[in-house]
């Protein structure tokens, strides 16, 4: 069985958004592109240079979830090469292993004729990556709010305004696992329901197009980013001269240990010169979030034309 040559598109995302733990998340303008190409057997190759740690055998993460759809849906894909570019920081806290799940979803789901709705795909996605922030995002992009367990699954996107950010992204990895084992088992109630009111008033404010409000919820989460800011550099330094910038908000993105700052869109490039003068041990990506999610479209290739 043959196929044209298509591209899969999927973005960038970051979880959280400060107390919205394991159910926010916002797709952002940074994107992993995947060009997929009748082959005689599975192949896969990344572009750049950083992504080179990565297997490109069965354990390579698009092909083994790709390889679990095989067998979920008791079909076989024709196998194919994939040559990947990505925008996006490994273990930065970024998305990127929502990103190779929710690309190799969209390439079974193609290859296999499976017409799987958003809802199942990212119902998919959350049975391999163990959360729905980062997936549903990837998926359908902008902002996204889910509840996800072993038998439910509910998502839906916020209706927002545009709003830019800033991401200041460390050398160093910090694997997701490693940065979940930091967090406690158990907080007070009067904690959690400090933070579920922050991150109700949050999702209203972000739906009302109030970005001000939203970002002062943003700063006040106690489920993660108290333990998860601990081991990273210079973190309350940078949010406080950030604010002090005008910012609406600084929070961990994901994980970490990359720090995501929100802004509006005319504040964002004195921002970035501004605080990059002052932490230079950081790069700096200037963004936005992403209206759109995944996305599929044909590559005519050199020798196809």
């Amino acid at each position: 069985m043959t196929f044209t040559p298509f591209q899969v598109r999927v973005p960038a995302t970051t979880a959280n958004l400060g107390p919205g733990f394991d159910s926010i998340g916002a797709a952002l303008n940074l994107y992993q592109y995947t060009v997929v190409t009748p082959s005689l057997e599975w192949n896969i190759q990344y572009e750049e240079e950083s992504h080179g740690c990565l297997p490109t055998d069965e354990r390579n993460l698009i092909l083994s979830t790709i390889r679990k759809m095989e067998k979920q849906f008791n079909r076989q894909a024709p196998p194919a090469s994939l040559s990947v570019i990505s925008q996006i920081p490994l273990s930065k806290g970024m998305g990127s292993s929502a990103a190779a799940i929710v690309t190799a979803i969209a390439i079974g789901d193609f290859l296999m004729s499976l017409s799987l709705s958003d809802s199942e795909k990212i119902k998919l996605a959350c049975d391999i990556e163990g959360h729905p922030d980062n997936v549903s995002a990837a998926v359908l992009g902008g902002v996204t709010v889910s509840r996800y367990t072993k038998d439910e699954f509910s998502t839906l996107k916020l209706d927002t305004s545009e709003v830019s950010v800033l991401l200041l992204v460390p050398s160093h990895e910090m694997i997701t696992a490693d940065s979940r084992k930091i967090i406690p088992d158990e907080i007070s109630h009067s904690s959690a329901i400090r933070t579920s009111a922050a991150a109700n008033l949050m999702i209203a404010a972000i739906m009302n197009k109030d970005w001000k409000t939203a970002g002062k919820m943003m700063e006040k989460d106690e489920y993660h980013e108290p333990y998860r800011a601990k081991s990273i550099d210079s973190f309350h330094q940078i949010r406080k001269e950030a604010g002090m910038l005008g910012a609406y908000a600084t929070t961990v993105s994901g994980a970490g240990p990359a720090i995501i700052i929100f802004s509006n869109k005319e504040d964002l490039e004195s921002l970035s010169s501004k605080l990059k003068d002052s932490f230079r041990d950081y790069s700096f990506i200037n963004s936005a979030i992403s209206k759109t999610g995944c996305s599929i479209a044909p590559v005519y290739l050199k020798e196809n034309v």
